[in-house]
């Protein structure tokens, strides 16, 4: 074979392997004559491709399925046990870990919360819930295949962190760090990219193809679903949108700009406008607001109103330049949805533009806090399964 015609080889090689992975995994239990007859191809390619597969112990077969007279098939099955991924959400006052397999399926997770803590402080907290994790990894054929990690700042593309203004990081190359200390394929994702892939992927933005995510927590994000996929601008900095001015000449924001739109409809916009409240300094966080406004105090409930009125204007904002199917709001701030939907849902329903409001769905993350834990989770395990196709095709 010519140099040319190998490389071709491979590649359709790969294609076609990485068809048969997906209709297995997306079909699990399905027959060998199924895949073929679906994806196209003969019985024997597909037959030389399952034995990769089953060798690779990414898919397995378990006894005759239904038979349409005849001896009945064997069915293939794909096997999310056959490694596991770690997912961090790294905020700004919390940082939450999980463990997954290979569908996304929660195996172990962890979380701890924090205030005010420096980058040494923050990565020191970060080991522990690694560690707690790939301790608590079940016995697989392929082990913990990536970590992934969502942070509250602008990545590049080549994962490093440019910008975290709400934790005070400039040019953190955390990917580098990490690949040293653990020898682990590692994904550095924005937070809120990684919270829309999570929600599109397991959670409620599974039926849409145009979702827009609001991650809101200390600072607000936005995560962009365009035409079914991440959009992520020409340099992966897409979604600063916490960074839009809703207010000439307002509030001073980290970022330098003034006016933020996360300086009005964040949690730390919620937290300061309590601290001018006469309430216990213990309970001035958003667990403490929550109990109150659950208690019924007025003064607390009027503030979450008051957030969600500001959360509104922004979400109407995108709504007028995307046009999306659904918004989803994410992250810490969902937790008071009972609060917030009433007077977000008021803004929107009063200023979008009529024709925008057709077919628009505004939901409360299903996920609760776990969109961007599981959004990087899920990119790791894309990026295993792709270079173990290309890898087993490389071999040949």
């Amino acid at each position: 074979m010519s140099t040319h015609q190998t490389w071709n080889h491979h590649v359709v090689k790969k294609g076609n392997k990485s068809l048969v992975l997906d209709k297995i995994k997306y079909n699990s239990p399905i027959s060998r004559a199924s895949v073929a007859s679906q994806v196209g191809l003969n019985k024997g390619t597909v037959s030389s491709l399952v034995n990769d597969l089953l060798e690779e112990h990414l898919i397995y077969e378990s006894g005759p399925g239904e038979s349409s007279g005849g001896r009945r098939p064997v069915m293939l099955l794909f096997n999310e046990k056959a490694g596991y991924s770690i997912g961090i959400d790294l905020g700004v006052n919390y940082l939450l870990g999980v463990l997954t397999d290979l569908n996304g399926n929660i195996h172990t997770e962890k979380q701890i919360t924090f205030k005010n803590l420096n980058y040494e402080e923050i990565e020191i907290k970060l080991f522990e819930t690694i560690e707690y994790l790939l301790k608590s990894t079940p016995e697989s054929p392929h082990g913990v295949i990536g970590i992934g990690v969502g942070v509250p700042g602008i990545v590049d593309k080549d994962d490093n962190i440019l910008l975290a203004p709400n934790l005070n990081w400039r040019n953190i190359n955390l990917k580098e760090v990490l690949e040293e200390r653990y020898n682990i394929p590692i994904i550095i994702e924005n937070e809120a990219n990684a919270g829309a892939y999570g929600e599109k992927n397991f959670g409620a933005g599974k039926d849409f193809e145009n979702v827009i995510y609001v991650s809101a927590g200390i600072g607000i994000g936005v995560g962009l679903i365009l035409n079914d996929s991440l959009y992520k601008g020409s340099n992966g900095f897409s979604g600063e949108l916490g960074h839009m001015t809703i207010q000439a000449g307002g509030a001073k924001c980290r970022c330098g700009n003034e006016g933020c739109w996360e300086l009005y409809a964040s949690e730390q916009a919620l937290v300061r406008q309590a601290e001018k409240l006469d309430i216990p300094s213990d309970m001035q966080d958003l667990e403490g607001l929550v109990t109150l406004a659950e208690s019924g105090n007025d003064e607390i409930i009027a503030l979450f109103e008051q957030t969600g009125d500001y959360l509104g204007i922004g979400i109407n904002n995108i709504i007028n330049i995307f046009n999306p199917q659904q918004v989803i709001i994410g992250n810490r701030l969902a937790y008071s949805e009972k609060w917030l939907k009433d007077s977000l849902n008021k803004r929107i329903s009063n200023q979008a533009l009529w024709f925008q409001q057709n077919d628009l769905q505004i939901d409360f993350s299903e996920l609760s806090t776990r969109s961007t834990a599981l959004g990087v989770a899920a990119f790791s395990i894309e990026n295993f399964l792709s270079v173990s196709i290309q890898q087993d095709t490389a071999t040949e």
